[in-house]
Formats: structure tokens, C-alpha cells, sequence
């Protein structure tokens, strides 16, 4: 029970920083998402910083549960990628639509990637 406390606090955080990072846009320029794009590029650093550090380095479970799983999951938000690509799909911007995609995809697995190497170095 107490696991699903931590993950709980840290998705709830996460969230907020999500929320927060939306603030930052007031409309989508170009149409582009670029406040889900950012908060699933941000979750993918820090996910993948700590991805990196826990391999190397022992991490009591409470701090993976709050992070990684609460933190990082409330952080980044694959539904509503996926949401924003069907919308710009059922909208005729077919071309963004598959830019946003390999955007996401590419650049977020390059910087968990490095992070996660820059992660295992702490």
C-alpha cells in the first residue's frame, strides 16, 4: 500500500509539472504541440538520467516508485500524444501529423539515450 503512496505523490507532482510546462504556451504555434512535445522530451531527459543512475548506483525502491514510475509517468503523457496526432491526422495536417511523430519518437529516444549515459557517469 505504502508503494502505491509514492507513486501516487510523484505522479501527482509530475502532473502539475505538466501542467505547469502548458502554461508556458498559450496556443499551439504552427500547430505544432510543442507543450506535450516539451513535457515528453523533459520526462525522457530526466527519465533517462535516471534510468542511468540507478543502474549504476542503488536506488531504495520508494525513490524509483516516486520517481520513475510517479514522477516521470505523471510527467510525459503518451495518450495525449497520441490524442494531438489524431487530431491534426482528422484535421488535413496529415505531414505535421507525422512530423510531430518522428519528432517525439526520434528526439525523445536520443536524449533518454544520452541521458541516460550522462545518468550512469554520476
Amino acid at each position: 500500500m505504502q508503494s502505491l503512496l509514492y507513486i501516487f505523490v510523484g505522479g501527482g507532482l509530475g502532473s502539475i509539472c505538466r501542467y505547469l510546462i502548458g502554461r508556458l504556451f498559450t496556443e499551439e504555434a504552427n500547430g505544432f504541440p510543442y507543450k506535450t512535445f516539451l513535457a515528453n522530451f523533459l520526462s525522457c531527459i530526466l527519465l533517462g538520467f535516471l534510468l542511468g543512475y540507478v543502474a549504476k548506483h542503488s536506488l531504495d525502491t520508494k525513490y524509483k516508485l516516486f520517481l520513475l514510475t510517479g514522477f516521470c509517468g505523471g510527467f510525459s503523457t503518451f495518450s495525449t500524444f497520441s490524442g494531438e496526432v489524431f487530431s491534426l491526422i482528422q484535421n488535413q495536417h496529415v505531414l505535421l501529423a507525422f512530423t510531430y511523430i518522428i519528432t517525439s519518437v526520434v528526439l525523445c529516444t536520443i536524449v533518454l539515450f544520452g541521458s541516460y549515459l550522462i545518468g550512469q557517469q554520476v
